[in-house]
């Protein structure tokens, strides 16, 4: 079904989670500069990872903790997450992983580490090959919450910054000309985590693009956000209401998102 579901803000959000990067190499980066310049783009200069390796990061997204995890090892936690809040509600969701079985990484599969997912049929079928993206927005299918990750080589952790951005570019352009997609959709680009295990500040990339964004000429929200800030915008965005974690006290990335009337 194509999104249904009316948000304050977006009525679809699309996730693309890129690796392993500092905030300096990627904003100096051409096509991840400019898309923050466009007249629907803003950049979230003060965007922060929580943690070090990338898989606590991945996991905080989707449930406002990182639940002490501190390596990139295989967890089956028994607690709610993202999904439980967006199907009490009605909100689809979809997680597609690109090369699911080959160039994946159940590490950067951040569903698969909770087993009221993976012992959920039909959540897991959910979890889907990023091939199936082009099927569903031919076919005017695709979720409301879209949560995409590039394989091993597209998303930097096996190549590097040059090499991920030309591979969205192309992977980015052709889709914003799809209205059927674009409409009332915000793009969130971010990075997982800096580059340097040792970085304790760990400063990333963050990015909006898309209709849901304020036209404005100075693109830069510099409020200070974290992954947990993601959560909040979904929960906030279709009143979701919390997990009640780290997601009750981050600050959702609303400064320049228009509300829906």
């Amino acid at each position: 079904m194509a999104a249904t579901a009316k948000g304050k803000w977006f009525d679809r959000i699309v996730l693309i989670i890129f690796e392993n990067t500092n905030y300096t190499d990627a904003i100096a980066n051409s096509y991840l500069k400019e898309i923050t310049t466009r007249p629907n783009g803003v950049l979230l200069s003060e965007y922060y990872a929580v943690e070090h390796p990338s898989e606590p990061n991945y996991i905080a997204q989707i449930a406002g903790s990182t639940y002490g995890i501190l390596d990139d090892e295989n967890y089956d936690i028994d607690d709610e997450t993202l999904v439980d809040l967006l199907e009490k509600k009605g909100v689809s969701w979809k997680c597609y992983m690109e090369d699911y079985r080959k160039l994946y990484a159940r590490k950067h599969n951040p569903f698969f580490s909770f087993t009221p997912i993976t012992k959920n049929a039909t959540r897991c079928a959910k979890v889907v090959n990023a091939n199936r993206l082009d099927d569903d927005i031919k076919n005017n299918q695709v979720p409301q919450l879209v949560y995409y990750v590039p394989n091993q080589n597209n998303n930097a952790h096996d190549t590097n910054i040059s090499y991920a951005s030309a591979w969205f570019k192309n992977w980015l352009e052709p889709k914003l000309k799809m209205t059927s997609f674009t409409h009332k959709t915000l793009f969130f680009t971010v990075f997982d985590e800096s580059a340097n295990d040792n970085d304790t500040v760990n400063h990333i990339y963050a990015s909006l693009l898309g209709d849901p964004v304020t036209k404005d000429n100075y693109h830069n929200d510099t409020t200070h956000y974290t992954h947990y800030s993601f959560l909040r915008t979904v929960e906030d965005n279709w009143d979701l209401g919390s997990l009640n974690r780290n997601d009750s006290s981050a600050t959702p990335f609303s400064l320049y998102l228009n509300e829906q009337h």
